[in-house]
């Protein structure tokens, strides 16, 4: 397609996401409340732990950098999401079309990596105690979320360059719910085959690698478990492998769908967005946190001191 004598757009229209008109008023109520609790419930990790020394460890470090990445990747889309339940609420300005896409690939990949350096921690402190503390002191953790920041920040760059660098004509139909790679290229006057092999190659080898790498991890940590004597404590173990294991499988199986197969469906496509952009975040604060039983007595203590 030529665009030689096209005007670039300056604003998008996003599709928004597709819904029986009698569902309108519920649907806007859902991802309302899901994006207050999600809010809500990672603020409130965010306090615990800076104000509880018992919780000033590796793990809650980390658990604190999960709760900063989700609150600011689900208002990245939801807030979008919501307004286009609202007259006008579908137009989004090519800057800040840009700024969507560029932030929900920074975050989205910052997380990827952080849920792989989630279980590595994991996999010190069961398999190997002994250097646990060592080897995670607050220098490698802080070094460590650091390069998962910028590893995000990498990706983004490179990912949002190589889509807005195209030469865009008067079409400005976004047909999917928020600005992202795939339903972008299809407004471009060139060829995006390059685009479409560069994302499938660099999504594919980010999410694969961390994904083989946290499964991997689980594989020494379950093995590290039978070998517990206490029922109990294997019990307990199995029961926080399992619900980590959920919140990984919630992210990244989405995420695979959805950039890394040949057909695609925009209606199905807008529905497996839903899990990694808006569930998922809520799941972290709840299973990765607050079922956690320090998070827990942490918070009935704090609880109960205020009550009194």
């Amino acid at each position: 397609m030529e665009c030689a004598n096209e005007t670039a757009p300056t604003e998008f229209v996003l599709s928004g996401l597709p819904y029986p008109q009698e569902l309108k008023v519920p649907l806007f109520l859902f991802f309302l409340l899901m994006f207050l609790l999600t809010l809500s419930g990672n603020s409130l990790i965010l306090w615990m732990v800076a104000s509880d020394l018992q919780l000033h460890k590796p793990m809650y470090w980390f658990f604190c950098h999960l709760a900063i990445l989700d609150m600011a990747f689900c208002s990245v889309v939801i807030p979008k999401v919501i307004a286009g339940f609202i007259p006008g609420g579908k137009v989004i300005s090519f800057t800040s079309c840009v700024s969507q896409l560029f932030f929900f690939h920074f975050l989205g990949c910052a997380e990827s990596l952080l849920y792989t350096l989630m279980a590595y921690d994991r996999f010190l402190a069961i398999c190997k105690p002994l250097h646990y503390t060592n080897i995670m002191n607050w220098k490698a953790c802080l070094g460590l979320s650091l390069r998962t920041v910028i590893g995000g920040c990498l990706n983004a760059i490179m990912e949002t360059t190589l889509t807005f660098h195209l030469p865009y004509g008067w079409r400005n139909y976004v047909d999917y719910i928020f600005c992202d790679i795939p339903a972008v290229l299809k407004l471009t006057c060139a060829d995006t085959e390059l685009n479409q092999m560069v994302m499938l190659i660099d999504i594919g080898i980010v999410a694969m690698t961390c994904f083989l790498l946290i499964l991997t991890s689980y594989v020494y940590i379950i093995s590290a478990i039978l070998r517990i004597s206490s029922r109990e404590g294997r019990r307990r173990a199995f029961s926080t492998c399992t619900a980590h294991l959920i919140v990984v499988g919630v992210y990244y199986l989405p995420v695979v769908y959805h950039y890394l197969r040949p057909a695609s469906q925009v209606s199905m496509d807008a529905v497996v967005c839903v899990f990694y952009t808006t569930i998922n975040p809520f799941l972290n604060s709840h299973i990765y946190t607050l079922r956690n039983k320090e998070m827990k007595t942490a918070l009935v203590k704090k609880w109960s001191g205020n009550a009194e």
